[in-house]
């Protein structure tokens, strides 16, 4: 989406929950909002898992009833299996409509946690988001926030049958020999001991290594594809694989080192909980209890069947432990997207009362070591164009980005027709300001649609004016369907006609403070100039911000504003400027002679800033 100044960014400063801004410390605050569904699902899941008990110790009993010496009760066959029977169908409805519930919940929840994580990032500081990877937000918006699926849809299911089902079976095994039953739990004793194995320091360490590869993967993946057109222009397809490959690697030996970490854990597991471990166990036991006298031999059935169902259970709970972690780390980096403050609203807004830009004494830096911007005070009057120039990392685009208050400066004030930014409602500041850079992000919506953007009741004759005035309306019309083709569905824009349509989004939108940052970097010089002409121009009051790197712009400019190492060491005039013979002049010699080869040697109009 461009950044043209639409985006809502209201906040306050104590955020309801609804928003967002209140993380709850692990997955079982997720469910707080929908604790009687979550309460069906376990009541469900604990009835089911009994009612699955049922046809086993029919089975037992049936097996038990026909070994017994004398004639065979047939009314008492008959009830078995019918009680069996009826069991078994009640397991089933029952186990489905806990499936049922708990997949709607999950639906749920994860709606709702999308919808926090996207008002959370469509309100964090611009900031923020520019020192994460693409990679990085999508592993969280999408994997994260998907990671939570089995905790809430299967886990309440494998743990109530972890525990539920062990607890019916051992009463009931305990009331035909306790001797045995004791016995039949020794490989589910074995088995709990290695869990704590998989809790171990060095476990946990590779599990985060292991996530923290995942997302550098994911990262190194989207720059990869989202740049490639770029590296094979310029011949670096050599070091973009070695960086892809770099992360690969990195991930394999994260995954190799956890692997091997519970490979031996996992194995020695599976070993003691196999059907032929527990079968030698109970035969073994049961062999010595049978020949000693101790127990009946039709005993020893109830033992074979439910025996091996004990084990069952506890790999389940192994399973349902790793869900468990596994959601728990992806809500704790779903808590840290969710716990970046907003930038906070004002509890009592006031109206700017004309739109006279002054930033004064504004000191503003990314973290607190580093400034980037160093008592800056300028004025940007009503009905003016002021430039902004200067070297790479001088402090122009977070500069210009402090006005429609994507950052509040660390010290010093930002007025806006007298009044503190931090003082005005965003839906008001946004209807003075504007913006547009030059990483146009356009929506998955018409050519309409996203001029529209800022104005949706725009009718379609207002729309192609400004198309026209952004030089883009002939462009338009080439399209499948003209206005109505859904950009990046039916048709695919260039950087430059992207960057059309955002100015032609801007003019629309007519605000009377408007802030360019390299907005027409990719138009050719013919366009470039045709739009800077139209939006430069007097037009009644409006005040310019522009970073300049163009002569056109600063030749159209009331005032030039040099920066160096985020401070203002001139400002003035173009002709002021150049005849002071100053640090600009300087800056402005240096950069000339590339500009003009570039340009084709068209002369003074033809050369910039670059």
């Amino acid at each position: 989406m461009s950044t043209t100044g639409l985006t809502r960014t209201k906040e306050r400063s104590a955020p309801s929950p609804a928003d967002g801004s209140a993380a709850e410390p692990g997955p079982a605050g997720l469910l707080r909002p929908h604790v009687g569904s979550f309460t069906a699902v376990v009541t469900l899941q604990i009835i089911g898992a009994v009612a699955g008990l049922v046809p086993l110790l029919a089975v037992v009993e049936l097996g038990r009833t026909l070994l017994t010496p004398g004639p065979i009760d047939h009314g008492r066959v008959r009830l078995i299996v019918i009680v069996g029977a009826a069991g078994l169908l009640a397991r089933l409805a029952l186990t489905a409509a806990s499936s049922g519930i708990g997949h709607l919940l999950d639906d749920r929840v994860q709606l709702s946690f999308r919808r926090r994580l996207a008002a959370r990032l469509g309100r964090v500081p611009l900031g923020w988001l520019s020192r994460r990877g693409t990679g990085e937000l999508v592993k969280v918006v999408g994997e994260d926030v998907g990671a939570v699926h089995p905790f809430i849809a299967h886990t309440p299911g494998e743990l109530v049958a972890a525990f539920v089902v062990p607890l019916v079976s051992l009463i009931y095994l305990c009331t035909v020999d306790w001797r045995l039953t004791l016995i039949t739990l020794i490989p589910v004793a074995l088995a709990l001991t290695l869990v704590p194995l998989m809790m171990t320091p060095a476990r946990l360490r590779e599990q985060r290594e292991f996530d923290t590869a995942m997302e550098r993967i994911a990262n190194s993946v989207v720059e990869f594809v989202q740049g490639i057109a770029v590296v094979k222009t310029f011949g670096g397809s050599e070091r973009a694989h070695r960086r892809f490959h770099a992360a690969v690697d990195e991930f394999v030996g994260s995954f190799s080192r956890m692997v091997r970490g519970l490979a031996g854990i996992g194995a020695g597991m599976q070993v003691v909980l196999s059907p032929p471990f527990v079968l030698l166990v109970v035969l073994t036991g049961g062999a010595v209890l049978i020949t000693s006298g101790g127990l009946p031999p039709a005993d020893l059935l109830p033992f074979l069947l439910l025996g091996l169902g004990l084990t069952a259970p506890v790999e389940a709970l192994g399973h349902g432990f790793d869900d468990m972690q596994a959601a728990r780390r992806a809500v704790g980096r779903i808590r840290e997207v969710l716990a970046v403050p907003p930038l906070p609203a004002p509890a009592h807004p006031i109206t700017p009362r004309g739109h006279r830009v002054e930033l004064r004494g504004v000191r503003f830096g990314y973290d607190a070591e580093h400034e980037v911007l160093r008592g800056i005070d300028l004025v940007l009057e009503p009905g003016t164009v002021t430039a902004i120039v200067g070297p790479s990392g001088s402090g122009k685009s977070t500069l210009v980005r402090l006005l429609p208050r994507f950052f509040d400066p660390a010290h010093g004030t930002i007025t806006l027709g007298g009044v503190d930014l931090r003082r005005i409602d965003d839906r008001e500041l946004y209807r003075r300001v504007s913006f547009v850079f030059q990483d146009v992000r356009l929506l998955r919506a018409s050519v309409a649609d996203n001029i529209a953007l800022a104005v949706p009741h725009a009718d379609r004759d207002e729309v192609i004016r400004a198309a026209r005035r952004a030089n883009i309306h002939d462009r338009i019309l080439r399209l499948p369907r003209g206005y109505d083709t859904v950009i990046g569905q039916e048709a695919e824009l260039s950087g430059g006609e992207a960057q059309r349509i955002a100015l032609a989004r801007a003019l629309l939108a007519d605000t009377p403070v408007l802030v360019l940052d390299e907005a027409t970097a990719f138009a050719d010089p013919q366009t470039e100039q045709a739009v800077r002409r139209t939006l430069t121009r007097p037009t009644g009051d409006r005040t310019v911000l522009v970073i300049a790197h163009r002569l056109e712009t600063i030749a159209d400019a009331d005032t030039v504003v040099m920066l160096e190492n985020g401070t203002i060491v001139e400002r003035g005039g173009l002709t002021e400027l150049l005849a002071r013979n100053g640090r600009f002049a300087e800056f402005w010699r240096s950069h000339r002679p590339a500009t003009a080869d570039e340009t084709g040697g068209r002369g003074p109009h033809g050369e910039g800033l670059r």
